[in-house]
């Protein structure tokens, strides 16, 4: 197969596992940069065109060679892993959509990575779903978060920005006389915010959990440091892998198959009323996991994706 990997840094971890995976496996595989593809619209002198999408030449491979002309559509590939990150999301999936256009597999759909990247939509999925999700409230001005926190319940609670990654724009409201200063931050971001009930038993613990196809393939409990609410890794948390239980297990893979992913990320929490879901991520970094679990994610995804192809192959 020929995969590529939309990614903006070759040298990321998660992009480097990726292409020696495939690579082991004896695929092609090039790491194409996602704002390096350009797309035209609707061009005068060839109205029958409809969207042409042309990679930068400075993008280009040697190993695959130059594009032919500007009309050339995307690189050929068979697959494609997009690595979207947060600031480039609605540009990357207008990318993720033309190679979805072209019949290209993809380890994860254009609506798919919309809709975990939104917090508030992930959360309306899950919920029509009839999956748990902690007590949430949804605020669209700054003022309204006193009236949020008595709806989910007393402090302390979580106020979290509806699109943000890696823990940014999580800020915990510890009493009613530190909501000034969340309320503060919140002006400054000016942006919509979901206030969520915060789980005490949790005591600053989730589990993390990647998900490909239709099997949970590692998980890892992460644990905050002292003095921290937030268990993300990049927060200084730490992790140890961890065996599911059958609930667990089957609350991960119905909130991917809500999303439509293929392959993510699913964070839960441990609650007195049962395992709840926190968040479903399309772009799940694969360090912390591989490295906490010893498990060869990046195999795992590569593996799908053949999978994928060879069901692909048999159809046509």
């Amino acid at each position: 197969m020929k995969i590529g990997i939309l990614s903006r840094n070759n040298n990321l971890y998660s992009t480097r596992r990726l292409v020696e995976a495939a690579r082991v496996r004896g695929h092609e595989v090039r790491v194409i940069d996602t704002l390096a593809i350009a797309i035209e619209i609707g061009v005068a002198d060839e109205p029958d065109m409809g969207i042409k999408v042309i990679e930068s030449p400075r993008r280009q491979g040697r190993r695959w060679g130059m594009l032919p002309d500007a009309t050339t559509f995307l690189p050929q590939v068979d697959a494609i892993i997009p690595r979207i990150g947060a600031s480039i999301t609605y540009y990357g999936l207008t990318v993720v959509r033309q190679f979805e256009a072209n019949g290209v597999l993809t380890t994860a759909a254009s609506q798919a990575i919309a809709q975990s990247r939104d917090k508030l939509q992930s959360l309306q999925i899950m919920h029509r779903a009839g999956l748990p999700v902690p007590k949430t409230a949804v605020i669209v001005k700054p003022e309204a978060l006193y009236s949020a926190i008595q709806a989910v319940g007393p402090p302390p609670v979580v106020v979290k920005l509806i699109q943000g990654t890696q823990g940014r724009g999580v800020i915990l409201a510890r009493n009613w006389q530190t909501t000034a200063a969340v309320l503060e931050k919140l002006r400054a971001y000016n942006k919509q915010a979901l206030v969520q009930e915060y789980v005490s038993e949790a005591e600053g613990r989730d589990i993390r959990i990647i998900v490909v196809g239709d099997r949970c393939v590692a998980a890892m409990m992460r644990v905050a440091p002292d003095g921290e609410f937030r268990a993300n890794l990049h927060r200084g948390g730490t992790a140890v892998p961890i065996t599911l239980d059958s609930e667990t297990e089957q609350l991960a893979l119905a909130a991917a198959r809500a999303h439509g992913l293929s392959v993510g990320g699913i964070d839960i929490i441990e609650s007195e009323r049962g395992p709840l879901l926190l968040e479903v991520n399309s772009s799940p970094g694969i360090e912390g996991i591989e490295t906490a679990t010893g498990k060869d994610v990046a195999g795992e995804i590569i593996h799908f994706l053949e999978r994928q192809n060879k069901r692909k192959r048999g159809a046509d």
